[in-house]
């Protein structure tokens, strides 16, 4: 049915296939994928991972995540990893079912919609359906005994794919392999990893980021990657896109207001445009502190820009413990040393620049930013860092969440040139319906606001409170009202 050339020309197609998907269709996905794992260039890195069953795969699935930080290349490399395994599918299969070398790949395809699959799965297939590939005559199939073992602790649970192949090949009587392969991973649970469950000895340590979960089968869920395209807005300051992205999708969680509201708050568009887009609540504005590994990635770049440095540190170094499988994120580790910088933490700062020289696309900028280490000077004419040293509200003070509008104002009390921290009281008085803190502090937005004149969102505000909500088409109102509806069903 296919040629040669028609082969040839069908793996090409696929690679751009999948080149296009996540190049123009996913790359925040691939964005997320990286900023959950640090790749170090050394050869301990390189040890840690392969004294583990599966490390090799897994050390070969980081160092392909590790270019997911540029997205092109990031696409361009799965491509390539998903032809190889539809190459090598299409060597083991009859020449007349070449179409079929295309279900693993499409599985693949459709298992990495979990974004919780580490590419380390697909890659410990590539290297599974190789191995295979090495045709033994049927008298070496003794072979096996030696190769089982390494392929395990190379590959991972995935070498059954192995097995299943080599029975394929030379028949029932290879059966003996499969009973091989399940006594090598229950002596390797008993003599080597009695430390790890036996559910994961036998599914894999690092095929999946979460320990002891299996993939979700519900492939690419729209509004989980809505979330993750505004964090990767949010984290490349693509402020119109995500004020774009707003007003065509509407995802009701506090994690999509604190991305819209940051990108708002950075286009001083807070004001006025706020409550024209869903506000989850009190939290609409800055999360509580959660721990998991993205709920609080918009919080901390908000209190980053407002100033609150100490408190972005704190969620950004949450953030990074809350990574299941216990790797570093270089976004984190990247904003912790800067946040060490601002505040004059050079020792620690210097530990953390430290670990992302050992990196391949964080090296350039660690390196830069180890020559302001000890240099006040520099640091406070540097645009980011002295903009926030004077931003920063610089005396102890008790973290309270409860009173974080209190929080707000200080800061700007502290400094009245940060208009952010002025937005962000105002609508965080707004959203816990405090009116009369609200009206006491309008005077503030009068005489530091920069604003010719009253904010449209404060206008409609003021309208609501003095015709008592009674304001048809207020967007105010409308968030006041559903609050109420909603306070209402949960006391019930």
């Amino acid at each position: 049915m296919f040629g040669r050339y028609g082969k040839i020309g069908l793996s090409v197609l696929l690679g751009i296939g999948i080149f296009l998907f996540w190049y123009i269709g996913y790359p925040h996905a691939l964005s997320y994928q990286e900023q959950y794992q640090l790749f170090l260039w050394t050869g301990d890195y390189f040890w840690e991972r392969v004294r583990l069953p599966g490390g090799l795969a897994d050390w070969l699935g980081e160092f392909i995540v590790q270019f997911f930080y540029v997205e092109w290349l990031g696409a361009l490399l799965l491509a390539v990893l998903f032809v190889v395994i539809q190459r090598l599918t299409a060597r083991l299969l009859p020449p007349s079912c070449y179409l079929l070398s295309l279900l693993p790949v499409a599985f693949l395809w459709w298992l990495m919609g979990d974004i919780n699959v580490l590419v380390s799965f697909p890659v410990s297939v590539a290297l599974s359906l190789a191995l295979a590939c090495i045709r033994l005559p049927r008298s070496f199939s003794w072979i096996d005994v030696a190769i089982v073992p390494l392929a395990y602790w190379l590959i991972g649970p995935a070498v059954w794919l192995y097995v299943l192949l080599r029975v394929l090949q030379l028949g029932w009587k290879h059966l003996w392999s499969a009973g091989w392969l399940l006594s090598v991973l229950l002596a390797a649970y008993h003599w080597v990893l009695p430390q790890w469950p036996l559910q994961q000895v036998m599914t894999g340590l690092s095929y999946y980021r979460i320990p002891l979960m299996y993939p979700q089968l519900s492939g690419y869920e729209k509004e989980t990657y809505e979330l993750i395209r505004l964090d990767y807005l949010v984290r490349n300051e693509r402020w119109d896109e995500v004020v774009k992205r707003a007003r065509e999708i509407t995802v009701r969680t506090p994690f999509w207001s604190n991305c819209v509201n940051l990108a708002l708050a950075e286009k001083r568009l807070l004001a006025d445009n706020m409550f024209d887009f869903y506000q989850s609540g009190e939290d609409a504005l800055i999360m509580s502190r959660t721990r998991d590994l993205t709920s609080m990635l918009p919080s901390a770049e908000a209190f980053w820009r407002l100033g609150l440095v100490n408190s972005a540190q704190r969620y950004m170094f949450d953030t990074q413990e809350s990574i299941l499988n216990g790797r570093k994120s270089g976004r984190c580790t990247k904003r912790i040393a800067e946040c060490m910088i601002v505040n004059g933490h050079y020792a620690p700062a210097r530990k953390q620049l430290g670990l992302l020289k050992k990196s391949l696309f964080y090296r350039n900028w660690a390196e830069e930013a180890e020559t302001l280490l000890g240099d006040e000077t520099t640091i406070n004419a540097h645009p980011v860092y002295g903009k926030l040293r004077k931003l920063r509200y610089k005396d102890d003070f008790l973290y309270n969440y409860e009173e974080i509008d209190k929080m707000f104002g200080l800061l700007f009390i502290n400094n009245p040139e940060n208009k952010m921290a002025l937005d962000y009281l105002m609508g965080e008085l707004l959203l816990k319906g405090n009116i009369q803190s609200f009206q006491q502090y309008m005077g503030w937005v009068q005489q530091y606001g920069g604003y010719r004149q009253m904010p449209l969102g404060y206008q409609d505000a003021m309208r609501c409170i003095q015709m008592q909500g009674n304001v048809p088409g207020s967007p105010y109102a409308g968030y006041v009202q559903r609050m109420m509806r909603e306070g209402v069903r949960s006391e019930e």
